[in-house]
């Protein structure tokens, strides 16, 4: 005979639930979401690029290559119209954009620079100019490109990178390995002025003349413009992050 069924199932113990755990995906976002052309994001950037060439040169060509060449400006403009040359390359070619802490870069100095003249140096007496004070001929052609550089450039790259560049892309590590060039550059400056010691321009930015304010004060200067940088590259970071999408970024 065969035991009753009993009328009553006891309740099974419940099994343990587990949230299954994701692993981190190994694939960035970039290799599964196709780039596209975007042909007037690539014209801007070439009008760019062509403008940060055409300001340097005309500098160049009014001044003494050798000492315009060692202005932080000149460099920092060249920088610019590299990169924004081979990011209109990548927008018309529909290829993926250059790494942040390149195009964050090139944006920092030109908007330092522009900065810097706009503070300390747009009021500065003698009238500060650079091809000026190469032996250059006071023409117009010297003061068009100054604007460029300091006014015109400085603001193009700044909606290039408000309008058309895709956000969060920069990163605040980056703002320290920013640093680098500038303290470079500082190096650079003060070597030039301490082998040129009869040269009446020896010194490229009345701030940094050794000659005229001592070695102290100099490198106060160095100190509050060092930090100057380092909070606006700060802050450069914190707006990519904070910034929405654009229709003309995707």
């Amino acid at each position: 005979m065969t035991a009753p069924i009993p009328r009553d199932i006891p309740d099974l113990p419940a099994l343990p639930r587990t949230a299954p755990q994701l692993l981190p995906s190994v694939v960035p976002a970039r290799a599964v979401v196709p780039p596209v052309r975007r042909p007037l994001t690539a014209v801007y950037r070439l009008a760019l690029a062509v403008l940060a060439t055409a300001a340097a040169l005309t500098e160049i060509l009014l001044g003494s290559p050798t000492r315009v060449l060692s202005y932080f400006v000149i460099q920092s403009t060249a920088l610019l119209a590299l990169v924004t040359f081979a990011s209109a390359r990548r927008a018309w070619t529909a290829r993926h954009p250059l790494p942040g802490a390149v195009t964050g870069a090139a944006l920092l100095y030109v908007v330092v620079a522009a900065l810097v003249h706009h503070i300390t140096l747009a009021d500065a007496a003698p009238a500060y100019a650079i091809a000026a004070g190469s032996g250059g001929g006071a023409t117009w052609l010297e003061p068009a490109a100054g604007h460029l550089l300091h006014t015109v450039l400085p603001v193009a790259a700044l909606l290039d990178w408000l309008v058309l560049t895709p956000p969060a892309r920069m990163h605040l590590r980056h703002a320290t390995t920013w640093l680098l060039y500038p303290v470079a550059y500082l190096a650079f400056a003060l070597a030039r002025g301490e082998l040129l010691p009869g040269s009446a321009g020896r010194y490229l930015y009345p701030f940094l003349d050794v000659a005229r304010h001592g070695y102290r004060s100099v490198l106060a200067n160095a100190l509050l413009v060092g930090l100057a940088i380092y909070a606006v590259a700060v802050l450069l970071v914190a707006l990519d992050h904070t910034r929405p999408k654009t229709r003309f970024r995707l």
